[in-house]
């Protein structure tokens, strides 16, 4: 089984672990720095100093290519025509995109010279939605309860029905309702203090 390589890993590079490895990371690492790189012994010698150096280099790379860009235009224009111009900044485009891609290698082959072990990271199974659980799905408004809830009842109508059985209780076993004590108008004066103390009705 062939040793698992990340997304970016540099082509003639041989994946971690091959008998390989080190001697084709060396050779590409040259090639990404300058070329008097080359003179330097020690580097050959201890491939993660180069990874260091490589690293540093295209990262340099791509900063120099993003502030090129930033400035192009006010620094050559009245100097070039507009359409150099333009082929300039799209050179720029062009180059930054490929010293980005050469930088994310650089990192990958560094972290394998140090020992990581890259594994192939698990995809989602086809057809599985990729919304969150029904439960933590928010309800829209006047609709009711989403699809996405099926199975339980509809909270909504309960709570309504609860709300609405105190307030028959208390019409029938609480206070009496004014249509009952308004009887043809108000009670005679004198019921109403016979009911409070026993007190004699005056007539």
């Amino acid at each position: 089984m062939a040793a698992y390589t990340p997304p970016g890993w540099p082509a003639g590079v041989h994946p971690p672990g091959s008998d390989d490895f080190e001697s084709t990371a060396v050779g590409w690492l040259l090639d990404v720095v300058p070329p008097d790189y080359r003179l330097h012994g020690v580097l050959r010698r201890h491939p993660l100093a180069l990874a260091a150096m490589a690293r540093h280099h295209s990262k340099a790379c791509v900063e120099g290519a993003r502030q090129g860009y930033r400035t192009a235009r006010t620094e050559l224009t009245g100097t070039l025509p507009p359409h150099a111009v333009d082929s300039v900044l799209a050179a720029y485009r062009k180059e930054g995109a490929r010293l980005a891609a050469t930088a994310h290698a650089v990192s990958l082959v560094e972290r394998a010279l140090r020992g990581e072990v890259f594994a192939a990271k698990m995809a989602a199974p086809a057809g599985r939605p990729a919304s969150p659980p029904p439960e933590v799905q928010p309800e829209r408004s006047g609709q009711g309860p989403t699809a996405s809830a099926a199975g339980r009842p509809p909270a909504r109508a309960d709570a309504a029905d609860d709300a609405k059985a105190p307030r028959a209780q208390t019409r029938d076993g609480g206070k009496r309702p004014r249509a009952d004590v308004a009887d043809g108008g108000k009670r005679p004066r004198a019921e109403i203090a016979g009911g409070r103390k026993g007190s004699q009705v005056r007539t």
